[in-house]
């Protein structure tokens, strides 16, 4: 069965967010290309019979694009599918922690192995947001804290605190599809998270709070996600820009000193403690 290759280029705030976008509206796989000095591309594998700009469409009004970019097709037989999905994503180390596909081998046994697989996916690491946040993490958690990833998409971040020795591990999506999807990627790994809606999550505080998500969606949840952290827990946003971050620092500034806690490209993650 022929496959179709879809490609757009966005500017790079919108890169992750109209990726992720292009999975929730039914790509069957998506992947940035930063190439240094020009704008991202936007990749994303389509079943035959898909119609790709009303894909498109969808993706874009999903995470508030507009208007919805232009694209490329190119028609994939199955073989070339496989080589060009499997080519896209390549193992990442962070620390301790090493990321890959099924298909990938891990290395020597003291790399703690996550897995996830693109098409399956809201975030495989490879964006430098996601990159940030694993960073902090690895470098943070020392095991038996509570963690609440929220915005979770794939379940990277909740899945990785769990391999990392978090004695309990949520993962909240407004997406039911994200949620589905991390509850899945949680069992390939062998690693429990209470992954569920905002709506369902039980009442109660976290010594680590995560949230890569956007700046606007993180400047309106600072009340929110203040009120999950517990006094002296941690709290680190993603998914910001460097020019962003002043604007959404204001906004937690009654209850955290966040500062830059790590810097990729253009993209910033923050993170402070509960005052």
């Amino acid at each position: 069965m022929p496959w179709l290759a879809l490609t757009a280029i966005v500017e790079p705030r919108w890169a992750d967010a109209f990726s992720d976008a292009l999975l929730w509206a039914g790509a069957q796989s998506a992947s940035i290309e930063a190439p240094e000095g020009d704008a991202p591309r936007v990749s994303a594998l389509l079943a035959h019979d898909a119609e790709p700009a009303a894909l498109v469409a969808a993706a874009a009004a999903h995470c508030g694009l507009a208007p919805a970019p232009s694209f490329a097709l190119e028609a994939l037989a199955d073989e070339d599918w496989v080589r060009r999905t499997q080519a896209q994503f390549a193992p990442l180390v962070v620390g301790r922690l090493w990321i890959g596909a099924s298909w990938h081998t891990p290395p020597a046994a003291e790399k703690t192995v996550v897995r996830l697989d693109p098409g399956l996916a809201f975030g495989t690491g490879s964006h430098p947001t996601t990159r940030l946040m694993l960073e902090y993490l690895e470098r943070e958690l020392r095991g038996s804290e509570s963690v609440l990833d929220y915005g979770c998409g794939s379940g990277i971040l909740a899945i990785a605190a769990a391999k990392l020795g978090a004695r309990r591990v949520a993962a909240v999506d407004v997406d039911e599809q994200a949620v589905a999807t991390a509850r899945e990627n949680a069992g390939h790994n062998s690693v429990r998270i209470e992954a569920c809606r905002p709506e369902s999550l039980a009442p109660g505080t976290y010594d680590i709070v995560l949230s890569n998500i956007l700046a606007q969606p993180l400047i309106v949840l600072a009340p929110l996600l203040a009120s999950r952290t517990a006094r002296g827990g941690r709290l680190a946003l993603a998914g910001l820009l460097a020019a962003q971050a002043d604007e959404v620092a204001r906004a937690y500034a009654p209850a955290f000193e966040l500062r830059i806690a790590g810097r990729m490209d253009d993209w910033v993650v923050l993170a402070g403690r509960h005052r």
